[in-house]
Parts: structure tokens; C-alpha cells; sequence
């Protein structure tokens, strides 16, 4: 889960220095990021599609909720002049345990003919079989929990006798989007917890990741309508034996005005052999297939659009209820309940569901820093000893913080800073909390200010931290001497102006950081967050933990209490070069503990398996005999 402390970060806006903060401050060789990930992973889509088991269709023992949602549209054919004011409703299914503390995938799920709000799941009062199936399901970890949202394009809500009129239903659909996107959403995901930060356009569009429109017959229908509409709403569209064209050229230029790419979507059409639907529908997917913009694959990661047909499949419920279930089995379910293992790949992590559009800043936002396809295989620029069990364990860490709504990572700038500097995207703190009320320490990685190795240099040290009852957060900065100064006083000012609703005690905190992370440490250390744009009022951490930094300088008046790791194999960092500014320091009357370790190498992290390992408990009771 992400979250914005509304109103915090104004308070926090203060000028940036246009000069460095710290005299050997060096320039920002910050890379850009890469545009929105898909959301459900790489995950397969099978071969055949799966029944739904008999089971599925008594009462679940975990049931979840219908609710009617009533909301103001106006009549399609004259909303641009709304002079025909109607009130419609939807029923909304709201998962077994629904909690305002976690966010929820969105499915909105229309109707077809003859059929109205309450034909897949039913009422409040008299739920549906296959209302049952989605609470089995769900029981069942088929698919995560999530909110299904039944409406209608019918204008009426006299059992759906606009959708009698095949013309009229026709024409109801093209029209429908005005009041799915302006109306709908907006009054669904402004009263329930789903990814989008509020109901105001830009954030609805902002989590379009995690909502998806799926549709059979003529609810089809409006899911053609839907992708040629309201592409900045959704991600995912599930149609099944309804078409709207033969043209794959009038589908290609849907995408070319639209102004997203190819990996901005994914379609999966469903149809049957005996459907008298099949044969259009079967023309419209594979004039899609032809066209530019559509590559057809089972799988987000070699193309966008795919179809599956089940063999004497007819136009019934029981297909349009298997054709939903399939759907939902896959959308958003195939990261959602394995645990990662070293074998899982990196992509299916950055992309899970569960961290939102902050999964990219996991790894290295520049790509070039990293290798390997698999969470046992990550190596990283000048990195050595990466322990693949910390990898997997620190990802699974978050991923269940995450799934049991903790809020697990924090911008610090705010939006309209984000817009004016858009290298502030790939900024933040990630949140590993201790006990409440406990210190809190940030970490910092290192990267030789060309990208940010968290998985390696911060989030091992964070998770640690936060095992033995601290709180701890691992920045992610903008790489460059300058602007990473920057970010961790921002980040600080962001931890002591919200350490009520964090549930930190900011009495006493430390700074941890390696490498160039480790500079950054030792910087705010000396002078402060004052001199690098950070709140004035804010003191100095009472210790600062570094790890292989050949940083020298310090502040001749006045130094934190100062813990020293290095390996005296260090061809990056002279363990020489910290032995002498510890030695100065001592002298000073600081407080400072020093350890080396011979034959060991750069960037070895928490050292496990080497002569090093250990040294973090030894640095935790330096900083707690120094708070």
C-alpha cells in the first residue's frame, strides 16, 4: 500500500538550494525511469479454460457483501446537455473481511440483453448462485479479494427493458461511457478503498492498473465501447461473444488516438464454437491480430490481446459466468498468493498488484545496474556477497505488510513538486515498521550516485533494524551527490513532521548508509538537514552507521556518534581513508567504533557468510548506548 499524508508535504516544501549542501557535493547523473508496468505479473493464460467446480455454487463459509449503490447520471443520448436527470443503480460486491485499511482491485461487470444490474450476482436480499462462486473463489485463493461492480447501460431499471430493443441497446452502449467515467467510478472508488487516491480524474487515471471492464453479449459490447472511450480508466478488458467490428484497422486507430502503447493494455476475448455470436466475434479478434497495435499472446510480456474458445460452448449464463471466472482467476490472482521464492522473476515482483506503481523502485529504476531475471540471480554494479535468501525474504517482508494494510511505502514530495520536477517520481521511503512508538533510523544505499542498490545496501539493514523492534525506513533517492543530499533531508523533515501518524519516536535517531549511501550519512551527520533544504528545526541524529566510503570531510565543531565498517580488500573504498577520519573524530571527544576486515571486499551489505557478519547487532547496541 501507498500513501500520501495529505497536507504534510506543503508543509515540507521548502526551496531546494540551487548549491550543493555540502562542498564536495557532486552533479546528479540520474537516469530516467521507465513508464507503468502492467499489473497481474507475466502469468499465463491457460490453454483451455477452467469449469467452475460444482462446489463453488453453495454458500461459502467467508461471504462477502452486495450492496445497492444508487448514483445521479443522465439520460446517454442527452448527457453532453444533461437535461434528462436519472437515478441508477448498482450493485456492489465488497469481498469477505472488506477493509477501508487495504486496497482492492476493481472489476466492473456488465450485463447483456434482456438482463439488468442484478443478472450475474443478484440483490442484497437474494444473491445469485454465482455469487457464491466469486465467495468460493475468493475463500478458495483462486483469486484475491476484490470489488465487483454490477451495472447497467439500460436507462431504466424496469427489468432491463432497454436491453429488449436491440437497436436501442445498440445505441445505449456507444453512450455509456459518459456516465461510467463521470458518474460510475467516481461514485464507486470515492466511497470504497480501491488504489485510486480519490475521486478526482487525475487519480482515477492513476490506478488504472487495478480496474478492469468485462462484459458478455452486449455487455461485450460496451467493453469495445469501454476500450474505445475510456483507455485512461482501464488496463484490462474482458469481452466475450459480442463484436462491434470486422476492422482491425478501426480497433488500431482506437490505440493510435489514444496515446497509449502497446504494452498499455490487455484484451481476452472468450468465445464458444455453438455461439451465434462466434463467428462476428471471431472476425473482430483476428482482424485485431493483423493490426499494428495488437500482438496476440497468452501473457503481458510478449503481447496484448489473446482468445480463447471453448469447444460447443453456446450464448447462455453458464458460458458469460465461466468466461467471468476464468478472467477473474487470472487478472490479478497470479502474484497475489504464492510467496516469492529465489526462482520467481524480478518483473513479477516489480509488477505485483499489491505495491501499486511503487513496485519499480524496488530494484534499480536504471536497468543497467542490475542483471539477472530471477530474485536467486540479482547482481548488482559493485556489489558483492548478495545474499539470494535476504532478497526473497525482504520481498515476501513487504508483500505481506503490504496485504495486511500496512502502508509500506511514503512519498515525500508532493504532486505538484512531482509535475514540476518529474525526477521526484522516483523518490520515497519504504516502510519497515518496528514497535509503535520505538526510535526510527534511516538507510541509506549506495550506487556510486548512478542508481540506488536498495535490495543490497538498505533494505537488508532496514529489515533487520525493524526485527529488533525499531523503526526503520530505506530512502530511495535521485542518484547525484546533490540531489541524494536533498532526499534524505527531505525524507527526515517528512519522518519528524508526521512521527504521530508513522508512530516513531524521533528522539535519538540515527543514519545508516554505504557507499555513496554512506556519504549521504555522514553529510547530514555533520552539518544537518538545514544546509540541504530540510526543516531548521530538526537536530542531528545521534549516530550515524557507516559502511566502504573513502568520505573524509567532516564538521570540526560538532559530530554525531559514528560506528565504521569496511573490508581491507576495498578497491573502491581505502579502509585507510576511514580508519583516519574516525582517528580525527576520536580526538574530537566522539564517540566512535571502528571495524575492518581483512581479505573482504566493496559493498558486502549485512556480511552474511563472511568475517564481517555480525556487525549490525554491534552497530544497533553502539547506537542505543549513544541515543
Amino acid at each position: 500500500m501507498k500513501k500520501r499524508i495529505g497536507g504534510i508535504a506543503v508543509m515540507l516544501s521548502l526551496l531546494l538550494m540551487l548549491a550543493g549542501c555540502h562542498p564536495n557535493a557532486g552533479e546528479n547523473t540520474e537516469k530516467p525511469g521507465t513508464g507503468g508496468p502492467p499489473q497481474s505479473g507475466f502469468v499465463r493464460i491457460p490453454q483451455e479454460l477452467a469449469p467452475i467446480p460444482s462446489a463453488y455454487t453453495a454458500e461459502a463459509e467467508e461471504r462477502g457483501t452486495l450492496v445497492e449503490l444508487y448514483y445521479d447520471t443522465y439520460e446517454s443520448f442527452s448527457y453532453e446537455t444533461k437535461t434528462q436527470p436519472l437515478e441508477k443503480r448498482a450493485i456492489v460486491y465488497l469481498p469477505y473481511g472488506y477493509s477501508e485499511e487495504r486496497q482492492y482491485n476493481v472489476v466492473y461487470m456488465m450485463h447483456g440483453g434482456w438482463s439488468n444490474e442484478t443478472t450475474s450476482l443478484g440483490t442484497p436480499d437474494r444473491p445469485s448462485a454465482f455469487k457464491n462462486v466469486i465467495d468460493n473463489a475468493i475463500q478458495n485463493g483462486a483469486f484475491a479479494p476484490l470489488i465487483l461492480v454490477c451495472p447497467t447501460y439500460n436507462n431504466t431499471n424496469e427489468n432491463g427493458r432497454d436491453s429488449d430493443n436491440y437497436s436501442l441497446a445498440l445505441q445505449l452502449t456507444r453512450n455509456y461511457h459518459n456516465e461510467l467515467v463521470n458518474d460510475l467510478i467516481p461514485a464507486v472508488e470515492g466511497q470504497y478503498s480501491t488504489f485510486a487516491e480519490s475521486a478526482d480524474p487525475e487519480d482515477l487515471i492513476a490506478a488504472r492498473g487495478h480496474r478492469a471492464f468485462m462484459g458478455f453479449s452486449m455487455g461485450s459490447v460496451t467493453t469495445w465501447r469501454v476500450f474505445e472511450y475510456c483507455l485512461d480508466y482501464f488496463r484490462y478488458f474482458f469481452p466475450s461473444s459480442g463484436a462491434v467490428t470486422s476492422s482491425g484497422e478501426f480497433m488500431d486507430n482506437i490505440v493510435k488516438r489514444s496515446g497509449y502503447g502497446d504494452k498499455d493494455f490487455f484484451i481476452w476475448g472468450m468465445s464458444g464454437t455453438d455461439d451465434f455470436a462466434y463467428s462476428q466475434f471471431s472476425a473482430q479478434m483476428n482482424a485485431m491480430f493483423d493490426a499494428e497495435h495488437f500482438k496476440k499472446a497468452d501473457n503481458e510480456e510478449e503481447g496484448n490481446i489473446a482468445y480463447t474458445v471453448k469447444e460447443g460452448y453456446s450464448h447462455n449464463a453458464q458460458a458469460q459466468q465461466e468466461y467471468f471466472y476464468n478472467a477473474l482467476c487470472w487478472v490479478w490472482s497470479g502474484t497475489a498468493s504464492a510467496d516469492y521464492t529465489e526462482d520467481t522473476q524480478i518483473e513479477r515482483v516489480i509488477h505485483d498488484p499489491v505495491f501499486g506503481d511503487y513496485g519499480r523502485l524496488l530494484f534499480p529504476v536504471d536497468k543497467r545496474y542490475y542483471a539477472g531475471d530471477t530474485l536467486g540471480e540479482l547482481s548488482m554494479t559493485w556489489y558483492t556477497h548478495i545474499d539470494p535468501n535476504k532478497t526473497v525474504e525482504i520481498c515476501n517482508d513487504l508483500k505481506a505488510r503490504a496485504e495486511s494494510g500496512q502502508t509500506v511505502f511514503y512519498d515525500i514530495y508532493t504532486e505538484e513538486e512531482k509535475a514540476a520536477d518529474p525526477r521526484l517520481e522516483d523518490t520515497g521511503l519504504f516502510f519497515f515498521r518496528g514497535e509503535q512508538g520505538a526510535p526510527f533510523a534511516v538507510t541509506c544505499a549506495g550506487g556510486g550516485w548512478a542508481y540506488v542498490a536498495a535490495m543490497h545496501d538498505s533494505f537488508p539493514h532496514a529489515l533487520e533494524l525493524s526485527k529488533r523492534g525499531y523503526n526503520a525506513f530505506a530512502l530511495i533517492y535521485r542518484p547525484g551527490a546533490q540531489t541524494a543530499y536533498e532526499d534524505l533531508a527531505r525524507a527526515i523533515s517528512f519522518i519528524f513532521a508526521n512521527a504521530e501518524e508513522l508512530g516513531v519516536d524521533t528522539d535519538g535517531y540515527s543514519v545508516w548508509g554505504g557507499s555513496a549511501g554512506a556519504r549521504m550519512a555522514a553529510t547530514i551527520g555533520s552539518y544537518g538537514v538545514q544546509p540541504c533544504g530540510g526543516d531548521p528545526n530538526i537536530p542531528k541524529p545521534s549516530a550515524v552507521v557507516m559502511q566502504y566510503t573513502g568520505h573524509s570531510d567532516y564538521n570540526s565543531s560538532q559530530e554525531p556518534a559514528t560506528f565504521v565498517t569496511v573490508g581491507e580488500s576495498d578497491g573502491i573504498a581505502d579502509y585507510r581513508t576511514m580508519k583516519r577520519r574516525i582517528d580525527n573524530l576520536a580526538a574530537m571527544g566522539v564517540a566512535t567504533e571502528y571495524h575492518s576486515y581483512r581479505g573482504l571486499g566493496h559493498g558486502f551489505g549485512l556480511g552474511t557468510g563472511t568475517i564481517a557478519e555480525g556487525w549490525l547487532d554491534a552497530a544497533v547496541t553502539f547506537w542505543e548506548n549513544n541515543r
